[in-house]
């Protein structure tokens, strides 16, 4: 297993992520506890010593069979991270109730790592509004030692990051992301990760292998990177372009079965970093996957012949990757932070934006279905 440092410790390279864990009868709410203790002790076995849970998998229980799994392990042994559920913004004003009952649900004095949950344009106001007593709380957990380390996770955009840690960021130790080869550009990953390393904060990864996505690629493009290695499985790809990321410190594999665990636990057994010809390749094949994307170069020329004021580029943006991903919770989190009347089902279909498209885009169809799409 690669290790690495952080502060004093030694963590390994790869995380057991608690969201994806095996069901019963397809029911995220009902974990197979028997086959989530069992990936748990493979895990520890393997070297795994990093495990992250939140308030809200599987519908509260993820807390639950994980501290289960991990008790019979001296507690020394492992590093157990939780989240402040501010995806929920009735949450917002409860962080002194939550906080002690998730200790209890995961049945531990402290939490070695302690995070923010998904800072985004959604909730980034609440969670800067110190009427809620967030920051402040959780602060005095960290004193008080029931924190070790503090940090936060985002979904957000890059401008979303930016403000919070000019807010925060003297008490962030760490700060966990989504990046995977294709987000590199598809989510301006690239800028974010640049971004915290002006902070000097260490970055976890979430979402490696994007929900599976890049487990499997289209035959064209497996063959060109088994071509390059051809001993390397497709999925690893993806760990070994986080491997090639300066700062990545942990990176977080939401596994749900024994035999994905036995696969990640062999990857990690080594670091092999892309040479730059394998990054370019890389690079290339992502741009084919986001190939079906609509070319919106954010030139802006549309929103001012918008007639409901839309801002359309974002709107775009967030199509694009609701397209992609086949659904998913990012875009209608975004839309959230906006006034419905800004929604692409506000578009009028009356066409003034694409006059003035250098890129052609047929915008109103795409608002339309965009708005099919989020129902």
């Amino acid at each position: 297993m690669i290790y690495h440092s952080f502060k004093d410790l030694r963590i390994s390279g790869l995380g057991m992520g608690a969201m994806r864990l095996p069901v019963i009868d397809g029911n995220d709410g009902r974990i197979d506890e028997q086959k989530a203790a069992e990936m748990v002790d493979l895990a520890m076995k393997g070297g795994v010593n990093y495990y992250d849970t939140a308030w809200g998998y599987h519908d509260g229980n993820s807390e639950i069979v994980m501290g289960k799994a991990l008790k019979k392990y001296p507690r020394e042994s492992f590093y157990l991270a939780d989240k402040f559920p501010g995806y929920d913004l009735a949450n917002m004003s409860k962080v002194k109730e939550i906080f002690p009952k998730q200790l209890e649900k995961c049945g531990v004095d402290y939490f070695d790592f302690y995070l923010f949950h998904n800072v985004c344009e959604m909730n980034i106001n609440e969670y800067l509004d110190p009427k809620f007593g967030i920051y402040d709380y959780l602060v005095e957990q960290k004193r008080a030692g029931k924190i070790r380390h503090l940090g936060f996770s985002a979904h957000g955009s890059y401008d979303v990051m930016k403000r919070f840690l000019e807010a925060y960021g003297k008490e962030m130790e760490f700060c966990q992301i989504q990046l995977n080869y294709v987000d590199w550009t598809f989510q301006n990953a690239k800028a974010k990760v640049e971004l915290l390393n002006e902070w000097n904060l260490p970055i976890w990864v979430m979402e490696p292998v994007r929900g599976g996505k890049l487990a499997k690629l289209p035959d064209e493009s497996a063959k060109r990177l088994k071509a390059l290695r051809p001993d390397e499985d497709i999925p690893a790809w993806a760990f070994r372009f986080l491997q090639s990321v300066p700062n990545v410190t942990v990176v977080l594999s939401g596994m749900s079965s024994a035999e994905q665990m036995k696969d990640n636990i062999k990857t990690f057994e080594t670091e092999k970093p892309l040479s730059d010809a394998e990054m370019s390749e890389l690079m290339d094949v992502a741009g084919g996957l986001l190939n079906g994307n609509l070319p919106c170069t954010a030139c802006h020329y549309c929103v001012s012949h918008c007639p409901q004021g839309l801002d359309i580029p974002m709107l775009l943006e967030l199509y694009n990757e609701h397209s992609f991903t086949g659904g998913g919770f990012i875009a209608p989190m975004a839309l959230m932070a906006i006034p419905e009347d800004k929604h692409p089902s506000a578009c009028l279909g009356c066409r003034s934006c694409e006059q003035v498209c250098p890129q052609q885009i047929k915008i109103s169809e795409a608002m339309a279905d965009f708005a099919a799409k989020l129902g």
